[in-house]
């Protein structure tokens, strides 16, 4: 390829690179960590000991002669330097991650990694027979599983694939729809005794709940089959699908789950089996320049169709 000296000289007077007096990795140190909200999450989330990533931001603010976080009791909170910077920092974490997906996209190694991002339970119950059939006929494709009962952020890398019950809007996001699923009332059968083996939303009224949803959209969601519940009526909280099943097999409460993983588990009935279910979709994303990939069109394909069995 033929640079003319007009074009360099043209970069040179829109960008002086002996400006630049900071590392992209400190800077991306300081995004996550402002982000996450402390030193430690912000480790976590990129694979590194705290320690390094501390020195990381130590390090950008040296280089800047800037302070950009403050301590506030075990957190960190972002002084008016940071907040200014900050912005600018996403921007470049932006650009940087779709300068990944477009190089990525261009990949047609069918050997190397790839991550999907699931809830728990799928991630539990769902991906793993899946996940070891794909590597008996791919070993060469490394799979990292993301358990995420929220929704990974696919444009930002945070994984290449993911499960949900909902389609995306996002114009850069494809999504393939798998089907539908059915999520119904269980409970032990010693709760279901207690309860003196309800036969009717009415039955319900006293039962205790386990609550997944400070919004209250659960309770919303659960009223609409006539059950009239209330706050009352959910005095466990949490936000883990695996806790919530443990407490509903320990006999504490009532739980909603895909009917395909609750009908599986032998310590749990359907309570009012003739309940109308609550019915989701299930749909299979991706960033629409990953489907030019080998390996990604390799395992989203794969996902379909053991997904749709």
């Amino acid at each position: 390829m033929r640079i003319d000296q007009n074009s360099i000289f043209d970069m040179q007077i829109r960008m002086d690179w002996r400006a630049v007096k900071f590392d992209w990795n400190k800077a991306r140190a300081f995004l996550v960590t402002a982000e996450e909200g402390s030193l430690s999450a912000a480790a976590r989330a990129l694979g590194m000991a705290q320690p390094t990533l501390g020195r990381q931001v130590d390090g950008l603010e040296q280089e800047l002669g800037v302070v950009l976080f403050e301590r506030v009791g075990r957190g960190l909170t972002l002084t008016p330097s940071g907040l200014e910077l900050l912005e600018h920092v996403r921007t470049m974490g932006e650009a940087a991650g779709r300068v990944s997906l477009v190089a990525l996209g261009q990949s047609q190694a069918l050997e190397g990694s790839i991550s999907i991002s699931a809830s728990e339970t799928y991630a539990t119950v769902l991906l793993p027979p899946i996940v070891a059939k794909l590597r008996t006929e791919e070993p060469g494709i490394q799979v990292e599983i993301v358990v995420a009962n929220h929704a990974s952020d696919l444009l930002r890398r945070e994984a290449d694939i993911a499960i949900r019950n909902f389609r995306p809007t996002e114009p850069d996001l494809i999504a393939r729809k798998i089907g539908m699923a059915d999520a119904v009332l269980y409970a032990s059968p010693d709760y279901i005794a207690k309860l003196g083996h309800p036969k009717t939303p009415y039955d319900l009224k006293e039962a205790a709940f386990v609550n997944m949803d400070r919004t209250g959209a659960m309770i919303k969601g659960l009223n609409t089959l006539g059950l009239g519940l209330t706050e009352a009526n959910f005095p466990l909280m949490t936000e883990s699908y695996l806790v919530m099943w443990e407490l509903v097999k320990q006999g504490a409460a009532v739980g909603i789950l895909d009917a395909k993983i609750g009908d599986a588990d032998p310590n749990v009935m359907r309570i009012l089996p003739n309940l109308e279910p609550l019915s989701f979709p299930i749909w299979l994303v991706a960033h629409r320049e990953l489907t030019t990939s080998r390996r990604i069109r390799r395992v989203y394909d794969f996902l379909i169709a053991e997904l749709k069995r």
